[in-house]
């Protein structure tokens, strides 16, 4: 069963011909983690705020729950808070003058539910973000991640039939954005809570999501799993927005030695490799993606290598899990099995084949 359904959604500012989102369909399932994954502007936070109500659209149909809360056509919009949703924002909103129990009790008061049951959803949305022990802090005696904890804890505790998240890590640090991460995941699989949740970072949407929606220029590009999105993405945004070091791009306007590389592949204008599945030195697999290259540098991170080669002015960026047996200035052939070649059209649009040309 859909928990939200959107229909050819489009929204357009007063002053702007320009749609911030244009047409978007999309289904959001029951028991969802969804992410809304794309670049600054691309539409993701317009896309939330408008199934919360909080923005209207210009044109579309939204259901939640099999109810219609929005239809320009027919006239049809449902204020947000007769939605059922809840929504986490980025600044996290607590009252500075209420107390953690306080913030948590805000909305639940203002729904004039009975004293018992008020306190009953308290006490267990204070023990699941583990923040009892602050129950009597004020906002301004918590650190990022505990003001975060007492955000979740407050929409939780109203049961909302979905939680919408708008970038809600993005204030926090390295360390507090690891651990609220592993925070989402514990919440979403103990309460199967469906979440809609905003960002533009795609590691974090790789970790987080059971479906991921890459957005541009206010279309959606694409709606898969984490893998799926990364290992078949349907054009070359989506490849090179996915991955970290990012995708390395061959066209046939680049030098002519990696020019000549795109040879087995002739109806592509441009492919893509991954930093991981390049390979350096060797023997080529038959039919293999091959380039001879210049080693330009040598870059440990911890836990990995980062390689840089240069075929004239074409650069392409590989990743090792051990020290590669390589050096500054040495000339190699560098290779990807043809299976890890994706193959993009002059539109930009993957083509599905991955056979080489005999």
């Amino acid at each position: 069963m859909s928990a939200i359904r959107a229909e050819r959604v489009s929204k357009t500012y007063p002053g702007s011909t320009d749609r911030s989102v244009d047409e978007m369909s999309l289904t959001v399932e029951e028991g969802d983690f969804l992410c809304l994954l794309g670049p600054s502007g691309c539409g993701k936070s317009t896309t939330l705020r408008m199934i919360a109500g909080l923005e209207l659209p210009s044109e579309g149909r939204i259901e939640v729950a099999q109810r219609t809360v929005d239809d320009v056509a027919r006239g049809v919009h449902v204020p947000a808070e007769r939605r059922g949703l809840g929504f986490v924002f980025q600044n996290y909103a607590l009252w500075p003058h209420m107390n953690v129990r306080e913030n948590i009790d805000f909305g639940l008061s203002m729904q004039r539910m009975p004293g018992n049951e008020r306190r009953e959803r308290i006490e267990h949305a204070l023990e699941t973000l583990a923040i009892a022990p602050y129950a009597e802090r004020y906002p301004g005696e918590l650190s990022g991640g505990q003001q975060q904890r007492v955000a979740i804890a407050r929409t939780l505790a109203a049961r909302p039939s979905v939680m919408l998240l708008d970038e809600p890590l993005s204030n926090l640090d390295a360390r507090l954005r690891l651990e609220m991460r592993a925070e989402f995941q514990r919440i979403h699989r103990e309460t199967g809570t469906t979440m809609v949740f905003v960002t533009h970072d795609q590691w974090e949407a790789m970790t987080l999501a059971t479906r991921i929606v890459v957005m541009n220029e206010g279309r959606v590009q694409q709606v898969g799993s984490p893998l799926e999105i990364y290992q078949e993405p349907a054009n070359r945004f989506v490849a090179e927005f996915m991955g970290n070091p990012p995708l390395n791009v061959i066209g046939r306007s680049d030098e002519e030695s990696a020019a000549e590389a795109l040879g087995a592949w002739p109806g592509a204008q441009t492919v893509g490799v991954r930093p991981e599945a390049l390979r350096f030195g060797g023997e080529p697999e038959p039919g293999a993606f091959k380039l001879a290259v210049r080693i330009e540098a040598l870059s440990p991170t911890g836990g990995s290598w980062i390689i840089e080669a240069a075929a004239g002015a074409c650069r392409l960026i590989g990743t090792a899990s051990v020290a590669p047996q390589l050096r500054a200035g040495e000339q190699v052939v560098c290779w990807a099995t043809n299976r890890d070649v994706l193959q993009f059209d002059s539109r930009g649009d993957r083509i599905e084949e991955r056979l080489v040309a005999a």
